[in-house]
């Protein structure tokens, strides 16, 4: 897990005051999204699918910042849409930084290089930017050619510039072991990101691609096969090392959604930004007023394929705290993340 160090620390004493507080339900990472216009139509999306006028709708960025610290989480990934669309993703940004959050900006690249002079290299903010495959297989999950093009100029740029850039990669049941090892060798050794997320293909509900998703015992084979031969180990993965068991078959955890709340134009969203089922004003309200126990797989149906990281890695963060054992296994994987 490549987490620098810092970061690990402050998410580590957070959990700890968690525990003392006895608190059973806690944000760790709250996803914004201030917008869900885009300038692509990636086929394993749907945001774009809301009418026209909630397309143009743009978050102001006191309700942003405040939904934020209403959760109380330790960081913020903010995502859309495409959030560098918003005229104000820079003074969201700027706020949320000032007031020491770790802040992941979810970006396709697009517009980064145009828009990169908005932003201030921080050790508490970082660009994720969106890969899924070297540059045919990206370029066709995202429907537009040239698009890894940019990303990759886009992430060299910012990394010249000293941004902290990360990546985020999800996979699809077209892709394979070697696909999968080719661009997360490329990430890790050519371009030189600081971190790298990945995820199975979740069955988002308005996806125009309904058909590519992966299964519970598919996905658990592809990232076997993906992670041997010292792969996972080398690569920097930003990922407990539980949730990387998790997704191999070694290990298995029950959602925990609550850990990963979705604040968007409509509110807190329930139980995840995967499924729709009503919004509420509040976090506390999110919290309190919404049947928890109903979700997850064996519950609900729509869970049933879901090894999503918004479910699962809280999950895996939270067996670690609760296990030496882990917690010293997951500290060693920081601390060789950090001097790789």
């Amino acid at each position: 897990m490549a987490m620098p160090l810092r970061q690990s620390i402050k998410v580590a004493t957070y959990l700890a005051e968690q525990k003392i507080r006895k608190r059973d339900k806690f944000p760790l990472i709250v996803e914004l999204e201030p917008l869900f216009a885009c300038n692509l139509k990636c086929e394993g999306c749907g945001k774009i699918q809301h009418p026209a006028g909630v397309l143009k709708q743009r978050m102001p960025v006191a309700q942003a910042v405040g939904a934020v610290l209403e959760s109380g989480a330790p960081m913020v990934s903010i995502a859309g849409g495409e959030p560098l669309m918003h005229p104000q993703i820079d003074e969201i940004v700027r706020q949320l930084v000032a007031k020491k959050k770790y802040v992941f900006l979810c970006t396709n690249a697009m517009l980064l290089r145009k828009k990169i002079d908005k932003f201030t290299p921080s050790p508490f903010f970082a660009f994720a930017v969106h890969i899924d495959g070297m540059r045919e297989r990206h370029d066709e999950s995202v429907a537009k050619e040239g698009v890894f093009d940019e990303a990759v100029a886009a992430i060299k740029e910012a990394k010249r510039r000293g941004f902290r850039v990360t990546t985020n990669s999800t996979f699809f049941n077209t892709d394979t072991p070697q696909t999968i090892i080719e661009v997360l060798n490329y990430l890790n050794d050519d371009l030189e990101v600081d971190e790298m997320m990945l995820s199975p293909a979740y069955a988002y509900e308005k996806a125009p691609d309904q058909e590519h998703f992966l299964g519970v015992e598919q996905t658990r084979e592809l990232f076997k096969k993906a992670f041997a031969g010292g792969n996972r180990r080398r690569w920097r993965l930003n990922h407990s090392p539980l949730f990387l068991d998790f997704l191999e078959g070694k290990a298995d955890f029950p959602c925990t959604a609550w850990a990963i709340p979705n604040y968007s134009l409509f509110g807190w969203q329930r139980p995840c930004y995967l499924m729709s089922d009503g919004y509420v004003p509040t976090y506390r309200e999110l919290i309190e007023e919404t049947d928890w126990d109903k979700y997850g797989r064996g519950k609900d149906d729509r869970c049933a394929n879901c090894m999503a990281h918004c479910g699962y890695e809280p999950t895996a963060v939270l067996a670690t705290m609760g296990s030496l054992k882990e917690s010293l296994r997951a500290m060693r994987e920081t601390v060789s993340g950090n001097r790789g």
